[in-house]
């Protein structure tokens, strides 16, 4: 059973900041704090300092537990951003910057791991691997975002979580390592870590941890999962043909299935629940980064108000926050697209929030084409949730009702996991659901989701006709213009 009485923790190492949320079981957040992060990107690079990891996760730590003195910590578990990896020595100390996410230069590497049979796309974990392996000395191990975490929460080197390990190359279906074509691409032994399934108890926090964060030393630690796959717990939506897009720096859609949704371009990936169901999704490199680079000193919300008059805007943007598409289409060599030219800045704010919406629409129509189930729930979370407007208008133009869940951040997955993991009595999708408080439902405005269809069926020729989107993928939205992006 778990501990009514106990908060448990939730840790987001996020692109900009560490989050850490205490929360009960039954949703109520008790303390929350974040630290900063900053990067370094440099065109393709993009790289941080994984010592400031520890650093952010001390100071957020105890401003959360600090609004909840004497509370239990009954568990935490750690998220991280998907494919983010960096080099470390035998006890765990790391001896390579951490390759993030969207770090761009194991093309070549990704076009060898592809020929060797794993779908791959260039920003992927794997290929960083054989990069950093190529930059740096043998004899090093490969770590994920959240383990250099978990391994200075306990005091030990830690398996990896199968969640984080799916993009180094993990089979998630047969719980190994692709073996043989590690071996073809001259992965060194011991490179890769053991892997366990999230929700997995990893061990207990350590006094010398305990003393630098606050947490309580003998805590348990649980095996975490992406970000992408905490936000998505944090939404609630792991029952079969429930999705949750998460609106953040860039836009991750994830849902669930009793079956893999197959994809032969690998731009759809299968991530698994701890309870063995799979939880199907992708992540594009569109998203609200585009917002913060077009309009660094912005007020948000009055730039929502003053895009209301442009619906639809006279341009239509596909607002890529780096370059190369991963999903739901691949393309490295894509580019931010703006068609037409906006009257001022009030229409161009409108052309990329509305640009974030036909990408999510398009993501929905590509899961379509290949089979996914989307009959159940859509829920909205990640940093864009937090703009009522733009919820509004992307659920305008999905043409279906998206959930609003109170609390939008991947940290709460995390602290759900935990609680699942620690009782084992109640599966996840049960404890999610006890946790999630929803704050709003929306409905499609009468009339809004027709108004789109015109420059939704323009982007999709752009980017037919750039080569970007594959032409039968182009023909599939464009039959569905006018129809809901759930299972009809």
């Amino acid at each position: 059973m778990v501990d009514e009485g106990a908060g448990w923790l939730g840790i987001d190492l996020g692109t900009q900041s560490v989050r850490v949320l205490l929360v009960t079981a039954d949703g109520q957040v008790l303390g929350s704090g974040s630290a900063p992060l900053t990067g370094r990107r440099d065109g393709v690079r993009h790289e941080q300092d994984p010592l400031r990891w520890w650093a952010a996760l001390c100071t957020a730590s105890r401003a959360a537990l600090a609004a909840a003195p004497g509370v239990p910590v009954g568990g935490l578990a750690v998220c991280g951003t998907s494919g983010t990896v960096l080099l470390t020595d035998g006890s765990g100390r790391p001896v390579s910057p951490a390759l993030m996410y969207d770090d761009g230069r194991a093309a070549a590497e990704a076009a060898r791991v592809r020929e060797a049979g794993i779908a791959v796309q260039d920003t992927w974990a794997l290929p960083k691997a054989l990069w950093l392996v190529g930059e740096y000395c043998p004899g090093l191990r490969l770590c994920h975002q959240p383990d250099l975490i978990v391994t200075r929460l306990t005091g030990a080197p830690c398996p990896a979580d199968s969640s984080h390990a799916l993009k180094t190359g993990y089979d998630l279906e047969h719980g190994t390592w692709p073996e043989t074509a590690l071996v073809q691409l001259g992965v060194p032994e011991g490179l890769l870590p053991d892997v366990v399934r999230p929700g997995t108890r990893l061990g207990e926090v350590c006094p010398a941890a305990a003393d630098a964060t606050g947490i309580p030393a003998g805590t348990p630690v649980l095996a975490g999962m992406t970000d992408g796959c905490a936000a998505q717990i944090a939404s609630g939506a792991l029952r079969p043909g429930s999705w949750n897009s998460v609106l953040g720096t860039t836009l991750v859609l994830k849902g669930a299935a009793r079956d893999p949704v197959r994809d032969p371009t690998g731009v759809v990936y299968n991530h698994r629940a701890p309870d063995g169901t799979w939880l199907p999704g992708g992540a594009s490199s569109v998203g609200a980064g585009a917002l913060a680079a077009h309009f660094p000193d912005a007020d948000p919300a009055a730039m929502d108000e003053r895009a209301r008059a442009f619906e639809p805007s006279s341009a239509v943007a596909y607002p890529l926050v780096s370059p190369g598409e991963r999903f739901p289409f691949r393309a490295p060599e894509a580019t931010p697209l703006i068609l037409g030219d906006p009257a001022d800045d009030a229409d161009r704010w409108a052309a990329l929030l509305q640009g974030v919406g036909f990408a999510e629409r398009l993501c929905l129509d590509y899961l379509h084409h290949l089979g996914a189930p989307l009959d159940g729930p859509l829920t909205f979370t990640g940093g864009g949730a937090r703009s009522p407007y733009w919820n509004q208008l992307r659920a305008d133009i999905l043409g279906r009702p998206a959930r609003v869940p109170e609390q939008t951040e991947p940290a709460l997955g995390m602290a759900a996991l935990a609680a699942h993991g620690v009782s084992g009595a109640e599966d996840l999708a049960g404890a999610a659901e006890r946790m999630v408080r929803l704050r709003t439902v929306l409905q499609p405005r009468p009339g809004r989701t027709a108004a789109f269809a015109e420059p939704y069926a323009l982007l999709l020729d752009a980017l037919r006709d750039r080569g970007w989107l594959p032409a039968p993928v182009a023909e599939h939205g464009r039959t569905r213009l006018h129809l809901d992006t759930g299972g009809s």
